[in-house]
């Protein structure tokens, strides 16, 4: 009897590990400890730059208005709701400006994240789009993503 006594602690341990981390990420450079996993968080950790452009500004202010309801505050993402893009997967080389452009302009089919597809945004310009990559452009900057 006292020989199953180790043999079930190790046990309970793992489950309660694996369900542990089945319930959390490391932020996008897997350097940081895990954020845990709840609807709606944001998924990434975000730098800031010490400063903005004038156009990453009004950027700034155009995902604030159409884009972080699902893209999360400073494009950290939102569990379960919108990927962050604030993440190597949309680095320039992987994702154009004219991505970002044409998934505003007509939507996207999930292809990288299970969120779903993107619907087209309507009421949003062409000038609005531009200032909202400078912005996603110069936070993706700070935070080491080129």
């Amino acid at each position: 009897m006292n020989k199953l006594l180790p043999i079930a602690t190790v046990g309970v341990i793992g489950v309660v590990s694996a369900y542990v981390f089945s319930n959390q990420i490391k932020d996008k450079d897997d350097s940081a400890s895990p954020i845990t996993m709840v609807h709606g968080r944001p998924i990434a950790s975000v730098r800031l730059p010490n400063e903005f452009t004038e156009i990453a500004m009004i950027g700034k202010r155009a995902f604030d208005a159409v884009c972080s309801d699902c893209h999360g505050k400073d494009a950290s993402g939102r569990n379960g709701i919108g990927p962050p893009l604030v993440h190597k997967i949309y680095e320039p080389s992987h994702h154009s400006d004219a991505a970002f452009l044409r998934a505003v302009q007509n939507g996207v089919r999930a292809h990288h994240w299970r969120f779903g597809n993107m619907p087209k945004l309507q009421g949003v310009t062409d000038g609005d789009i531009k200032g909202i990559i400078s912005y996603v452009r110069e936070l993706q900057r700070a935070n080491g993503i080129e």
